[in-house]
């Protein structure tokens, strides 16, 4: 059966990549979901990724949405939960995660029929309960017993360390997850200004803030 690792290129599914392939574990190919609203760091981390992967004779795939992200987020007509068309499923995360639910139906479709690695750390408990209830798929770093911060900790002892993007984030994901926090937003203005600039212009478009109920140029005024 073939074996295929779901990679991000966050710190979990990086190592996962690495840990796989330093213990010799069988993999064919590492299949990446690009959003196209990624950090600029991920992109340079997959680009140091992928001679490991052609010395190593892996196979690398990317899929992408049916529709730029942007276009499903602002533009795309559907009908809401109350039956009225409105453009555009505006922020992804929290209650309404319909990137990722697109992301994760179209690595699953991909990676029917085959075993595949998932970067889900060793202290991630609730979401390691809904791995065991899918078939074919596994974590090493449950495995190899890795936590989120040994998970972090290895992959920049192997050269990886997203130009500081883990002192800023708790998580990186996409640059515009409504799931991050204050702290992060605030951190955002501080060391990403670039990012931050580009939240604020989405919140215009959307007209919605990011966290309500202020917008993030009123809630940060100040900082």
């Amino acid at each position: 059966m073939k074996h295929i690792a779901s990679c991000s290129f966050g710190k979990d599914s990086l190592a996962t990549v690495l840990l796989v392939i330093e213990n010799k574990l069988p993999l064919d190919e590492v299949v990446f979901y690009d959003t196209g609203m990624e950090f600029d760091e991920i992109y340079q981390t997959r680009d140091m990724l992928l001679p490991i992967l052609k010395e190593h004779h892996i196979t690398y795939t990317e899929l992408k949405p049916k529709r730029p992200f942007i276009d499903t987020m602002i533009n795309y007509p559907h009908k809401a939960r109350n039956g009225k068309l409105k453009n555009g499923y505006g922020w992804c995360g929290g209650l309404c995660r319909w990137g990722t639910t697109e992301k994760l139906k179209a690595l699953d479709k991909y990676c029917k029929g085959s075993i595949q690695y998932v970067g889900i750390a060793f202290d991630e408990k609730p979401r390691l309960e809904r791995l065991h209830n899918e078939k074919n798929k596994l974590s090493i770093l449950e495995k190899l017993q890795m936590t989120e911060k040994q998970c972090l900790d290895y992959c920049y002892s192997k050269g990886f360390n997203w130009n500081g993007l883990y002192n800023y984030l708790d998580r990186v994901s996409c640059w515009c997850c409504r799931n991050k926090n204050l702290k992060e937003l605030k951190n955002y203005k501080k060391y990403l200004p670039i990012y931050f600039e580009r939240l604020c212009e989405l919140e215009q478009r959307i007209g919605e803030p990011m966290k309500k109920p202020y917008y993030l140029k009123e809630r940060f005024k100040d900082d």
